[in-house]
């Protein structure tokens, strides 16, 4: 297989999280499997569960990272976090990088999962591309506000270039 590259939006996403070796990782929406490549990477003894509603997203993932799904250390499944059963009892970080979910519509169900799945001390990392800038107050607006209402605590991060802003939910 060609090497692949990760998009530096997804690199600083990633590095913004600080992928311990031991944590246990939910990705929601994993596409192409770069964020998928990278969290693994930084895991040792810790697992990621990725999931897409998308049945080519979970493929490209499952080919892209074939050899961490061999050693055991991701999980791909075509579902959405709607319908999630978390086989991780609990976790410590969450990812996503571009899911609408929590900006578009209330999504109180999905984020009170999240709350009773991540850890005390764990985060919920989303992050969105900022490149159309009229729509981040919006973005950071709703999805802050449904986290909240969930129980996190929420701060933001922001990066020029690439440009991404990024919510940071806490336990």
């Amino acid at each position: 297989m060609a090497l692949q590259t990760i998009p530096p939006r997804i690199k600083w996403a990633v590095d913004v999280m600080d992928v311990q070796p031991n944590d246990q990782v939910l990705e929601i929406g994993c596409g192409p499997g770069a964020g998928a490549e990278l969290i693994c990477s930084r895991l040792q003894t810790g697992k990621l569960f990725a999931i897409d509603r998308s049945e080519s997203g979970v493929d490209r993932t499952k080919r892209r990272n074939a050899q961490h799904v061999e050693a055991g250390r991701l999980t791909v499944r075509q579902i959405d976090l709607a319908t999630l059963r978390v086989p991780v009892k609990r976790l410590t970080k969450v990812f996503a990088f571009n899911v609408n979910l929590f900006w578009v519509r209330d999504c109180p169900d999905e984020v009170a999962l999240l709350h009773e799945r991540v850890v005390p001390g764990g985060a919920v990392y989303l992050f969105y591309e900022a490149n159309r800038p009229e729509l981040v107050p919006n973005i950071v607006k709703k999805a802050s506000k449904s986290l909240v209402d969930g129980g996190f605590r929420v701060s933001i991060v922001e990066n020029k270039a690439p440009a991404v802003i990024g919510l940071i939910a806490r336990r």
